[in-house]
């Protein structure tokens, strides 16, 4: 099983603050944590970590921080071989600074413009392709090169490019920013009928797509049979929510590769950006895939899956609109909900 990962690439230097910083002050700062960021980059590189042939397609500049991401990739055995490194442009550089007390992160991203990724005639076939949308010509390149590959999308900004690549995608994994900005409506979570609202609306956008939406601390919607399911996030002490998403993508690209149904994909999806929020960096954080399955072995065999919340369920329309269902929580032995990480930013 291979898998074809294109989007963006930035080198990340995260710090911890104990507040956000006011003007005209200086601060000391007694940690940092540096490592590649970037949503089809992080998602790519967890691919690896967990065994998966992996391959990105992404550019670097011919600087230390470039040199740095192409041996972190092959660290993992991901293959760096479409990796295209500009003589011109920097590496994209982020300055991550997290709030001690939630975990929230604010970024500051120093984008560089590169020139689009050349129209590779690959030398192997993809089974599957996992894109951000930040490089349209690649991903169109690629899938309309191979066009048996399942296609999956991290689609946590809103451009007209992205909007168009979502037609051509089998999984579109869309954060609740873009599902809010794409129907015009908002989630209401007292009101599971609006949750049902959003997902009818996007599903008739992109009918031949699946369609998951990360919810931050609500965790992430779907759809299961003629039911639309929220599978609760962890709940644990948020320490870094830097890359959340984006592990949430790579562990979904994982569950899709390895035939996974939908509710086992989406749970340890979500497991494993529960785990790495209680870690400071993204990439720093990712944890193993052993880490993960069993934690979802606990918590199938455990008995936390037969403690289930009531089931919060909407009026339908008709009879045959889905309905909403809430499953059972993914507890730890910590307090805070963990937020999935927010949209509309480079990481």
């Amino acid at each position: 099983m291979k898998v074809l990962c294109i989007g963006h690439t930035s080198w990340d230097m995260t710090v911890p603050v104990d507040e956000y910083p006011v003007e005209n002050a200086k601060y000391r700062f007694n940690e940092k944590y540096s490592s590649g960021g970037g949503p089809a980059s992080n998602a790519a590189y967890l691919l690896g970590k967990w065994g998966v042939d992996t391959i990105i397609a992404t550019n670097v500049g011919s600087d230390d921080y470039g040199a740095k991401i192409k041996k972190e990739f092959q660290d993992v055995h991901v293959n760096t071989d479409y990796i295209e490194t500009s003589y011109e442009k920097d590496t994209s550089f982020s300055f991550i600074m997290v709030n001690k007390k939630n975990g929230y992160r604010t970024v500051f991203n120093v984008a560089t413009e590169y020139p689009p990724l050349k129209k590779y005639n690959y030398e192997f076939t993809p089974d599957i392709i996992m894109t951000d949308g930040h490089d349209y010509g690649a991903t169109q390149n690629a899938i309309t090169k191979f066009p048996e590959a399942v296609t999956i999308i991290d689609a946590g900004r809103v451009t007209q490019e992205l909007l168009e690549l979502c037609k051509y995608i089998k999984y579109i994994v869309c954060s609740k920013g873009f599902a809010e900005t794409v129907t015009g409506l908002k989630f209401n979570f007292e009101q599971p009928q609006s949750l049902v609202n959003i997902y009818n609306k996007l599903q008739n956008r992109y009918p031949n797509a699946t369609i998951v939406v990360t919810l931050e601390e609500h965790g992430a919607l779907y759809q299961a049979g003629n039911q639309i399911k929220i599978m609760p996030g962890l709940k644990c002490t948020a320490v870094d929510t830097t890359g959340a998403g984006d592990i949430f993508h790579g562990a979904f690209t994982y569950g899709i590769a390895n035939g996974f149904d939908m509710e086992k994909t989406v749970m340890i999806s979500n497991i494993a950006a529960g785990l790495s929020v209680q870690k400071m960096g993204s990439r720093l954080s990712i944890p193993s895939l052993s880490e993960v399955l069993d934690y979802y072995a606990k918590k199938v065999n455990g008995g936390s899956v037969s403690n289930q919340k009531q089931t919060a369920q909407a009026t339908p329309q008709q009879t045959s609109q889905p309905q909403v269902q809430v499953q059972p929580e993914q507890p730890t032995q910590t307090e805070q909900q963990a937020p999935q990480e927010q949209p509309n930013n480079p990481q």
